[in-house]
């Protein structure tokens, strides 16, 4: 009897932020994908504007503002996709508006990742106690394995 044996890709959600840390989270990222023969997608979490989605529509300099940086941000999230794709790694970058430690938790559930690839800001304590932390919010939820890369 033949069995007709799959590959098994590894698949790693990385979470980037856009902020100047991006690029050490995507390079170690980077490293474990082609360590693993893993196939990335890089997701970015924009929260959305209250007014934005409608409840108030807010002057049009706001909306202009809310799109111009969503375009900044996918634009931004784009060619990190294709700078990895142009080393050899499959990657995919999404744009998703949503609570952060949330979308992630979702996304990676619906991605069947086998990892998440994030950074850690190095707040105080007491700013961690009034704004959370996202690293600690996916810590604590995920069912998969997570890397959380220092960014400090």
């Amino acid at each position: 009897m033949n069995v007709l044996r799959t590959k098994l890709i590894m698949k790693i959600l990385v979470a980037v932020d856009c902020s100047e840390s991006t690029e050490k989270v995507v390079n170690k990222a980077q490293e474990m994908a082609k360590a693993l023969s893993a196939k990335l997608w890089l997701i970015h979490v924009a929260q959305p504007e209250p007014d934005f989605l409608g409840y108030k529509t807010g002057p049009q300099t706001e909306r202009d503002f809310v799109a111009k940086t969503f375009h900044a941000e996918h634009s931004q999230i784009q060619e990190m996709a294709e700078k990895l794709r142009n080393e050899g790694i499959e990657t995919t970058a999404l744009l998703i508006q949503g609570s952060t430690v949330e979308t992630i938790l979702k996304e990676t559930k619906k991605l069947e990742a086998d990892m998440i690839i994030m950074g850690s800001h190095s707040r105080n304590p007491i700013s961690e106690l009034f704004l959370g932390s996202v690293s600690k919010g996916v810590i604590s939820q995920s069912d998969c394995p997570i890397l959380i890369v220092p960014t400090h």
